[in-house]
């Protein structure tokens, strides 16, 4: 799961620059769509033959275009070169994928590096990565990989079971390799590379996310030498050794990152010569170079920016239901995993009845019709509606509705009374003020954050928003006491569950941990462990739903919007691009790659004679009814994140 990179949907990178996840994350992208199925196990004949069948039809259509998607042209002309020029809203926080939380960064990693397994552009379910298949044991406690043997290493090395190996260990053993994504190997006893194309992992008790590990494989022979991995940011040297589509040639920070294609990419490479992600820390100003023809694309609209552009030639405006959430986090009091406490957190909200006593106090239908003018989902449960089978809605009466005369009952009942001058007062007998961590350049956290102000102080208590420019330094060291928050949810939520469990915690007050915002339940904890060892897709599902309700009784998180992924592109200069979920999804931030490596020129799509068009369409079908044969046979799963971290 991935933290967020939007310019105002939502919140921007208002999630810290550590770990996620999301994400993720994931998601990172980590990576996230449509519809989400638990990962089930399979029987080595079974997985066999859904390996085999899915590589044809992956070879038919993948293969056969570059499928799975089209898109640009070129947002700058260097040399006749086509150049696909992307604006984003955050800035990179680090190129090491075991330290990457932002979307953004999560986001070029899967573009970098492949993971085991990846996302069907359709529907979500895990497809093959670098591994063409894998299987579990008999008591699901050993998973055996299967490694391609056709995908390189961008300086010219096989990619093999033993770089997997070799990540998995490192992350196991060095705190500094766990910081992104250590949730997904925390469960491992053992991992080894018995050949180069085959990679077992051995589990300490069974674990359901086991095709949808989000975790960039990066090459041994590279990331050895590295002696620090929570101080290596992987920015000195380029181009930067990779598998994926693309390799990363340059980078400056809070400016750009280059990319061109990685021409033995297995998958067939990308269309374009290159690939820019352009950093605009003001949205407007990159919506006027979208106008102007100076970027391809541009993500996180606002509805005003949206309406715009949609009347403007050769610009197209996705609107579409998106894979994040929106949210208001509390600071329950930021606390290391040794015990000890930190941070400056206001005191009062250490209290369940205050916290939930605010959201009572958040009218979550203005936020949607005023702020993001219906460009959104009025939001619930912590896992946004797309994610079907785990999206959770609360009973009638357990529902927090918009009730400002119960939220003063509540603050009443919690001893936080008003005092002569109507405020309300903490237990040192001075008026609340509530400090609120947001973006600086994201409108809509300024907007839910000006509501705020006159909705809590109406409770007689005051709001002081914190827009920085950088949250991440107040964020980790807990000196925050509410902060507008969100995460790009995976296929498989649980990197985005992850972060709130206890074991995310920081060490010690001076590490970084993986927490969201200093969350340590133990009743949450125990479901988290559930779901993590249920393989029964519908069970977990129930589990994950028994965890949002959690979640959502104990008021560490109000969860105010399902934003829409809302972003635009120019059609003169991107002929196709794939969505995910291909059927109504979104461009930027997805749980793959498809997006960019399938994007293809416009001036190549007009010059494409109709004999390799209909080649094309051939083999579309036969993969399409090749698959969907299978489609009867198999329920896989797919997963996320981050990214998103998120």
């Amino acid at each position: 799961m991935d933290t967020d990179d939007q310019f105002g949907a939502g919140r921007s990178a208002v999630r810290p620059v550590r770990n996620p996840r999301v994400r993720r994350g994931g998601a990172r992208p980590r990576g996230g769509a449509a519809h989400v199925t638990a990962p089930r196990p399979f029987g080595g004949a079974v997985v066999r033959l859904f390996a085999t069948a899915a590589a044809a039809a992956l070879t038919l259509t993948v293969g056969q275009m570059t499928p799975l998607g089209p898109a640009p042209q070129k947002a700058e002309a260097k040399d006749d070169k086509q150049v696909l020029t992307v604006a984003v809203a955050q800035s990179v926080d680090s190129l090491s994928p075991f330290l990457a939380a932002r979307l953004v960064s999560t986001s070029i990693h899967r573009l970098m590096y492949e993971y085991l397994t990846n996302y069907d552009p359709k529907d979500n379910h895990a497809i093959p990565g670098l591994a063409t298949k894998w299987e579990p044991s008999a008591d699901k406690l050993t998973w055996t990989y299967t490694i391609r043997d056709n995908s390189k290493w961008s300086d010219g090395q096989q990619a093999t079971a033993e770089d997997a190996a070799w990540t998995f260990n490192t992350m196991m053993t060095d705190e500094g390799a766990a910081t992104a994504n250590g949730s997904f190997v925390a469960n491992f006893e053992k991992v080894t590379a018995p050949s180069p194309t085959k990679l077992v992992i051995e589990l300490k008790k069974p674990q359901a996310t086991m095709a949808a590990l989000d975790v960039p494989i990066v090459p041994k022979h590279v990331w050895e030498k590295v002696d620090d991995f929570s101080k290596f940011n992987n920015d000195k040297k380029f181009p930067i050794v990779g598998n994926g589509p693309f390799v990363l040639t340059a980078y400056k920070a809070d400016s750009y990152v280059r990319l061109k294609p990685n021409k033995s990419f297995w998958r067939g490479a990308p269309k374009f010569d290159e690939l820019v992600f352009k950093y605009y820390k003001d949205g407007d100003a990159a919506v006027a170079a979208l106008q102007k023809g100076e970027v391809s694309f541009v993500s996180g609209l606002t509805p005003a920016q949206a309406a715009a552009l949609k009347s403007q030639q050769d610009v197209t405006v996705n609107d579409a239901p998106g894979r994040r959430f929106y949210a208001l986090a509390t600071n329950p009091g930021a606390q290391a995993r040794d015990g000890k406490k930190f941070g400056d957190g206001h005191e009062s909200l250490k209290n369940q009845k205050v916290r939930q006593a605010l959201f009572t106090a958040v009218d979550r239908r203005t936020v949607i019709d005023k702020v993001f003018q219906g460009h959104a989902v009025e939001g619930e449960g912590y896992i946004p509606p797309r994610f079907s089978p785990y999206f959770w809605k609360p009973a009638g009466g357990q529902r927090i509705a918009y009730d400002p005369a119960e939220a003063a009952r509540l603050l009443d009942e919690a001893g936080y009374k008003e005092n002569g001058d109507g405020k309300r007062v903490g237990k040192n007998g001075k008026p609340i003020t509530y400090r609120v961590l947001c973006h600086a350049t994201d409108p809509q956290d300024k907007a839910v954050g000006k509501y705020l102000q006159e909705w809590w102080g109406k409770l007689g208590i005051g709001v002081s928003l914190d827009c920085r420019d950088n949250v991440s330094d107040p964020w980790l060291a807990g000196e925050y006491d509410l902060a507008f928050d969100g995460w790009s949810v995976n296929p498989d939520p649980d990197f985005v569950l992850s972060i709130h469990t206890c074991a995310a915690l920081p060490a010690t007050p001076k590490d970084i941990g993986a927490t969201d915002n200093f969350i340590c339940d133990k009743k949450y904890d125990e479901l988290y462990a559930q779901q993590l060892a249920e393989y029964d897709a519908t069970k977990r599902a129930e589990i994950v739903k028994r965890m949002e309700s959690r979640l959502y009784d104990t008021g560490y998180m109000n969860v105010m919007a399902y934003p829409n992924a809302v972003e635009a592109y120019r059609t003169d200069q991107i002929a196709s691009i794939t969505k995910m979920p291909e059927a109504a999804g979104n461009i930027y931030g997805q749980d793959g790659y498809w997006s960019w490596w399938s994007a293809t020129p416009a001036a190549a799509s007009e010059s494409s004679d109709d004999s390799s068009q209909t080649g094309v369409i051939i083999g579309i079908v036969a993969g399409v009814v090749l698959l969907a044969g299978l489609g009867a046979f198999f329920a896989l799963r797919r997963r996320a994140t981050a990214e998103d971290r998120e």
